[in-house]
């Protein structure tokens, strides 16, 4: 029986899809086939051949009108049986509870369902719509935050293309200002070069028409005198020896040229030490700032400066949400520290709300870590930090300008004091033991910067002693 229903089967299957057959043509060869299977089939075939015996249709496939109905027949009662219960052939009125299935009322009081719990099948679909109702929401739930965190994703690939094409740009300009001063340096030292080659050069050519001078008095007197030696008459040369020898006597006496010193190029001048000589003239164009900040952690009401020194209230931008960005009107150096000792200088200027310090900063927390602060507000200085009460520091007797931040982060110090008038203003002390990264923030939305101080570089000779 089984093999019987499963050659039924395959009559209501087309060859080429192998599904039951949707609009069913036949071809001259007899066979069947889905109409838009055999087009498809057809596609870029010189022939229009029969898929199963590869004979040729001469005629167009018309409808298989019998078959179509057969199908939709098939179909129809295939609908019908799921429906019906299959042993009893029953309808399926009920719904067992317990074995979570329909089943008709033969099927209720069979042993296979012994003291089930039933429902009708209309009560049994509303509750349970409503139970998986209930298990889709937190799911939906999901589905709502996965398209925002896609989103927002989104919107970080796109800010990452912005970012590099703004790190290139301003590699580029940095460079174009190395290149230019390199150049110049170039010429520059070509340039001395060629004065010295120049300056050189006539001193020696001085020499030499010296010389060719002394050579030609010489010559003159040899000529002369070899003139003599070749005389025929005697009497002649008597009467011009005395001339004769005083003249080669004077010439003899003339002092040889002697060498001319510090007359060659200065090699070692030029070429020595040139790289460092020219490293050393980079500290006119070249600085050093002991703290940048990091764009990744500023507020996105932050402007930050083109070389990362110096930041203000701005318009607000679209920034991707990113874990290490903060939402409190602060941002972060670039890099934390976990040793040593460091020291850092902030133009704070007229600022009447700010807050500079350190803070043990975790992206979890989103700057809910330890702070250390010195800040202003309402006129008022003030040292904070989220492991003491606020200090209001009275020994503050003039305006702050410019504070300087020291860390020695072994022996537990963080100092502030007035770069201007060297004054020490606090210090805190604390057994650090996290990663601290200099923080900067606004009290409000004031469009004065802050901006972190570059140092002095000196490049210098090591000494040998």
């Amino acid at each position: 029986m089984a093999s019987n229903s499963t050659r039924e089967d395959e009559e209501f299957h087309c060859a080429v899809c192998h599904e039951i057959y949707k609009d069913p043509v036949i071809l001259s060869c007899s066979h069947s086939f889905c109409k838009c299977c055999l087009q498809e089939w057809w596609t870029g075939k010189p022939t229009k051949e029969c898929p199963v015996c590869r004979g040729c249709s001469k005629e167009e496939p018309i409808t298989n009108l019998v078959l179509k109905n057969l199908c939709e027949r098939r179909s129809a009662m295939s609908e019908r049986s799921d429906v019906l219960c299959v042993p009893h052939g029953h309808k399926l009125s009920l719904f067992c509870l317990e074995d979570k299935v329909p089943v008709c009322l033969v099927c209720r009081d069979s042993k296979k369902h012994n003291n089930h719990r039933f429902r009708p099948i209309d009560e049994a679909t509303l509750d349970l719509k409503v139970e998986l109702q209930k298990l889709l929401n937190p799911l939906q739930e999901k589905m709502k935050v996965l398209d925002e965190v896609e989103a927002d994703w989104f919107k970080t690939e796109k800010h990452i293309k912005v970012q590099a094409q703004h790190i290139e740009k301003q590699t580029k300009e940095q460079f174009k200002k190395l290149h230019h001063f390199l150049q110049e340096e170039e010429d520059s030292m070509l340039f001395a070069i060629r004065m010295e080659e120049a300056q050189k050069s006539r001193v020696m050519k001085g020499h030499i028409e010296r010389l060719s001078i002394t050579k030609a008095k010489l010559s003159a007197t040899i000529r002369d005198a070899e003139d003599q030696l070749k005389a025929n008459n005697d009497i002649s040369f008597l009467q011009n020896y005395r001339a004769t020898v005083e003249n080669v006597q004077l010439t003899v006496e003339l002092p040889n040229p002697q060498p001319v010193p510090g007359v060659l190029m200065g090699v070692a001048k030029h070429l020595g030490n040139l790289t460092f000589r020219v490293w050393s003239k980079m500290q006119k164009i070249v600085s050093w700032t002991p703290v940048i900040l990091d764009p990744n952690t500023a507020d996105a009401n932050f402007d930050l400066s083109e070389d990362l020194t110096c930041v203000k209230v701005g318009l607000p931008q679209q920034l991707p949400d990113n874990p290490e960005r903060s939402r409190y009107l602060y941002v972060l150096g670039s890099e934390g520290f976990k040793s040593g000792t460091h020291s850092w200088e902030v133009e704070v200027g007229d600022h009447t709300s700010w807050r500079v310090g350190l803070s043990e900063w975790s992206y979890p927390k989103k700057l809910q870590g330890k702070c250390w602060l010195m800040d202003i507000h309402d006129g008022n200085y003030k040292a904070s930090s989220t492991e003491t009460v606020p200090t209001v520091l009275t020994s503050v007797n003039q305006k702050v300008q410019r504070i300087r931040v020291q860390l020695d982060w072994l022996n537990g110090m963080l100092s502030f004091s007035d770069l201007d008038s060297k004054t020490h203003l606090h210090t805190f002390r604390h057994n650090f033991t996290g990663v601290l990264f200099p923080i900067f923030g606004f009290g409000s939305f004031m469009s004065l910067p802050l901006k972190v101080l570059t140092k002095e570089l000196c490049v210098h000779q090591a000494d040998n002693s």
